[in-house]
């Protein structure tokens, strides 16, 4: 009984504002001086956020959801070209006539039929006065058996949406770059951790000390311990640590 009510008040402490959303989806809704900025968890590194009557949806996949039942995109993110990333069905799906997507060139050539801007590392633009600034995201570490890296520098997106006075971080699949930990003003930040392709709990914690949101998403977590990361901050209490559905 004692473990039980101990995981029962873990469990609402690390999820404020947490109800049920679309679908069955996880939902978090972030107060803001204008309007509710509504945050749904899809599952891995997918998600959406709601605001003002806009829809943004990042690295849309087909294999967590059913896209015919969510709500159309007015704006498509997509990080970099994997699989589990990039899928065109799901952006097909997601789709109307005035959607714009904002990826890499890589994945532009891709989309050569839909309305697309190409955002290469450390540049920005504005879409319905919401600010995108794109940062690198690639390993240091971690490599694949011939020697090169999972996500080489250059090539794939992690983006700051600028929302309502919010700075939120989509991490994309990185380690803890020199770029990230230099970012200012993150007010809610993704980022990734799992072995062997982007970060542990311990390169985690780093990027999140030095950059200090106000709430952190561990996300794209696969089957790595989210208890280690909370630990690890435990003498953090700035940074408000929220576990979702994102394995």
């Amino acid at each position: 009984m004692k473990f039980f009510v101990a995981s029962l008040l873990c469990f609402f402490c690390w999820n404020p504002g947490l109800s049920q959303g679309r679908e069955g989806f996880e939902t978090d809704i972030i107060p803001t001086a204008d309007a509710e900025l509504k945050i749904t968890f899809i599952g891995h590194a997918t998600l959406f956020v709601e605001y003002s009557g806009k829809v943004i949806h990042i690295d849309p996949w087909t294999n967590l959801a059913d896209y015919s039942k969510l709500p159309k995109a007015d704006l498509i993110l997509i990080t970099h070209e994997h699989q589990d990333h990039f899928d065109k069905k799901a952006i097909e799906q997601l789709t109307k006539e005035k959607t714009e997507i904002v990826c890499t060139e890589t994945l532009a050539k891709e989309l050569s039929e839909t309305k697309v801007r190409i955002l290469r590392n450390n540049e920005s633009t504005e879409v319905d006065g919401i600010l995108i600034e794109a940062i690198p995201s690639y390993n240091i570490l971690h490599k694949r058996p011939d020697g090169k890296p999972f996500h080489p520098k250059g090539r794939g997106n992690g983006y700051i949406l600028n929302i309502a006075g919010k700075r939120i971080l989509i991490g994309g699949d990185t380690e803890n770059t020199v770029e990230l930990k230099k970012l200012e003003n993150i007010d809610i930040a993704f980022l990734p951790m799992n072995l062997p392709y982007t970060m542990t709990p311990e390169m985690v914690a780093e990027v999140a000390i030095a950059i200090k949101p106000k709430i952190l998403y561990p996300y794209h977590f696969g089957e790595t311990d989210t208890g280690k990361l909370v630990k690890l901050l435990k003498n953090h209490s700035e940074i408000e640590i929220r576990i979702r559905k994102m394995q």
